[in-house]
């Protein structure tokens, strides 16, 4: 048989009416701290909704972006000089470059974000896979591939590889034209290697150059934390549309404190184009080497702001369009220029073929000119193209302040012959076999004289020296 509970059979009873009310208490006091249990217990977490609307929340989004963004790990080698004399000018100007340099592994962490899936295309930074020997591509659900390397821009830091995989994920690209300061936006990649990782933040500028991080910078800068092995990664919008490549951070010691920069995605997607078609970005010139304007010559020029022109090549664009040595060029299509950074940056981002309008100062007098980009004379020499044992250097035609022409390496590839035997970027062809060279023309024909070796004769700095090459 079944008995009542206590509480029931107390109430029930008509004697003892004091400890009747004391027990009502008591059980009104449990049933108020048990439903107070329940409500802290979903206090714990954020509801769902307030005032009957949903709260918002990126992970709906995050959950169709992040399989896109790859951890991306490198190995490979660099050339290690046997002799830390040879880093100083001093000795440098009594000692040839050494015959052949040793070589250290290396290896490297970063993130790349799938834009294409039927081509398996992943967009990245040229800083995470330079001198890669080999390039391990990891998805969000554990496979991995082994990529093929389609193309590299140094100067932007931009590189684009390739996997064979089934059943990815692509992000879309945004227009990134239309960011301003303050716009939400989402950081994705693998910060020291961690994993994936997801941190938020808004845009805190935009177009900022002058940094010295890369040859040709036109950064977003967001405070979403942006670490090492971010590299590579994706800056989306709330939308989850690919808004920049994050780059670089700027802080002690390398890390976090609240400055980073992306590629913009209109400038990645650019330069990914070249690199898919043509495997390099062939960049315009207008054939203008510039000068800052410091304070004396603000007050010879009568302008306060610009890039003084200190020499037009003969024939080239510049030259074409009437621009003259002495002209100060304020602004360069939408962008105002206030230093040499400013003009090169702007001239960085064009292409062959395009217009683009010009305004300076002449004689205090404003002026404008419409100027169509011409090829620029960089030539990245190859073995089927001159003799194979200076492989692998860009050479490009220069003009000095004074109009002297000359050939200065502007880049060189880090596992080429030329980069064994410590040729760098900056340096100055004088000659080649011992036959002056002021044209890259002319230092090809030079180099055809030896088959299997040249002597160039190198300036770097306020030093020149002979480099016999093999």
């Amino acid at each position: 048989m079944l008995k009542p509970c206590v509480i029931d059979s107390f109430f029930q009873s008509k004697t003892n009416t004091y400890d009747r009310c004391h027990l009502f208490r008591v059980f009104v006091c449990l049933l108020l701290l048990a439903t107070c249990s329940v409500r802290l217990l979903h206090a714990g977490g954020l509801p769902g909704v307030v005032d009957g609307e949903p709260l918002p929340s990126l992970a709906p989004m995050l959950e169709k972006t992040t399989p896109a963004v790859v951890n991306i790990s490198t190995r490979g080698s660099v050339p290690v000089r046997s002799n830390p004399l040879f880093d100083d000018p001093f000795f440098r100007q009594f000692f040839d470059f050494p015959q052949r340099a040793q070589r250290r592994p290396t290896q490297s962490l970063g993130s790349g974000v799938i834009v294409d899936t039927e081509q398996g295309l992943v967009i990245t930074n040229h800083h995470v896979i330079e001198d890669a020997e080999e390039v391990l591509v990891t998805l969000s659900d554990g496979r991995e591939f082994e990529a093929e390397i389609i193309g590299q821009d140094p100067d932007a830091d931009v590189a684009v590889i390739r996997i064979e995989a089934e059943d990815i994920t692509a992000l879309r690209w945004a227009d990134s034209d239309v960011l301003r300061v303050g716009d939400f936006v989402v950081a994705i990649g693998n910060p020291f290697g961690l994993g994936q990782t997801v941190t938020s933040g808004i845009v805190s500028a935009l177009g900022r150059s002058g940094l010295g991080i890369e040859e040709i910078e036109d950064f977003i800068q967001t405070d979403a934390s942006i670490n090492p092995g971010n590299s590579g990664g994706a800056l989306v919008n709330l939308r989850g549309e690919l808004i920049g490549i994050n780059t670089a951070i700027v802080g002690p010691a390398g890390g976090n404190v609240g400055i980073g920069f992306a590629i913009p995605s209109n400038m990645a997607h650019s330069l990914m184009q070249q690199l898919v078609e043509g495997g390099e970005v062939r960049r315009g010139k207008l054939g203008i080497s510039l000068q800052e304007l410091d304070d004396d010559l603000q007050e010879i020029f009568g302008v306060k702001r610009g890039v003084v022109i200190s020499g037009v090549e003969s024939d080239s664009p510049a030259d074409q369009a009437g621009l003259l040595r002495g002209d100060v060029i304020t602004q360069v299509g939408s962008r105002r220029v206030e230093s040499v950074n400013d003009v090169r940056n702007a001239i960085g981002l064009l292409q062959v073929g395009d217009q683009i309008i010009v305004q300076f100062y002449r004689d205090k007098t404003l002026y404008q000119t419409d100027i169509k980009v011409g090829e620029s004379d960089d030539i990245l020499v190859r073995g089927e193209e001159m003799a194979s044992h200076l492989d692998g250097a860009v050479f490009e035609n220069a003009v000095s302040r004074r109009g002297r022409r000359y050939v200065v390496v502007s880049r060189v590839e880090r596992q080429s012959n030329m980069a064994q035997y410590g040729i760098e970027a900056g340096d100055i062809v004088l000659s080649v076999n011992q036959i002056a060279v002021e044209t890259v023309e002319e230092m090809i024909n030079a180099a055809s004289t030896r088959g299997d070796a040249s002597v160039l004769e190198i300036q770097r700095g306020n030093f020149s020296q002979s480099v016999v090459i093999r």
